[in-house]
This record gives C-alpha cells, sequence and structure tokens, in this order.
C-alpha cells in the first residue's frame, strides 16, 4: 500500500491564494490520474480536480473552475492544488486521491476567512 503525504493548508483571506501539494510514496506515482477532493462540515466529500498520468488532461468542478489549478511533477512524485480568488464556501478538508487506486490522503484544513 501507497501512502500520500499533504501539506498546504492553513488560513487564507477570501480572495487570496493558497497551494496544496501532495507526494505519493513508491514507483506507481506517473502512470496515476491523480484528484483532489474536499469535504465541508456537514457536506459530502465532493470532486474538485484531476489530471492525467503525464499531465495532458485536467478536469475541474464547475465551483472551481477558473479558479483552481491542478499540476504535477512526476519526478518528485507530487501533484499540486493551486487556489486562487478563494471564498469562504471553499472552506474543506482537502484530500489527494490515486484515482486508479483509490488511495487517499490524510486531509490538509483549508480555512477561507471573511
Amino acid at each position: 500500500q501507497v501512502q500520500l503525504v499533504e501539506s498546504g493548508g492553513g488560513l487564507v483571506q477570501a480572495g487570496g491564494s493558497l497551494t496544496l501539494s501532495c507526494t505519493m510514496s513508491g514507483n506507481m506515482f506517473n502512470f496515476y490520474t491523480m484528484g483532489w477532493f474536499r469535504q465541508a462540515p456537514g457536506k459530502e466529500r465532493e470532486f474538485v480536480a484531476c489530471i492525467t498520468f503525464n499531465g495532458s488532461t485536467t478536469d475541474y468542478a464547475d465551483t472551481v473552475q477558473g479558479r483552481f489549478s491542478i499540476s504535477r511533477d512526476n519526478a518528485k512524485n507530487t501533484v499540486y492544488l493551486r487556489m486562487n480568488s478563494l471564498k469562504p464556501e471553499d472552506t474543506a478538508v482537502y484530500y489527494c486521491n490515486a484515482i486508479d487506486i483509490s488511495a487517499w490522503g490524510q486531509g490538509t484544513q483549508v480555512t477561507v476567512s471573511l
């Protein structure tokens, strides 16, 4: 079983930016589609963004389209989520996912203040 370790969460003002990162152990990272999901208190976990194994294709939830950008560095076994123009409704725990094998990170808290 692989491990995914996330970092970059924290407090940010509305309108600000934040970048999350997730690094996966092992040597299979560059074979996997990677995704970011989030879950707010009292809400179901929802899809945010994903990126194919070589970064050629990305997809975004309508709620973050145009504001968030997913990217990856296969040499570093790392996927990133750049979050711009943050809104209070973006407040959630953000989770990294290796979609092909449904492996999850531990989650990192993002809180956007008014």
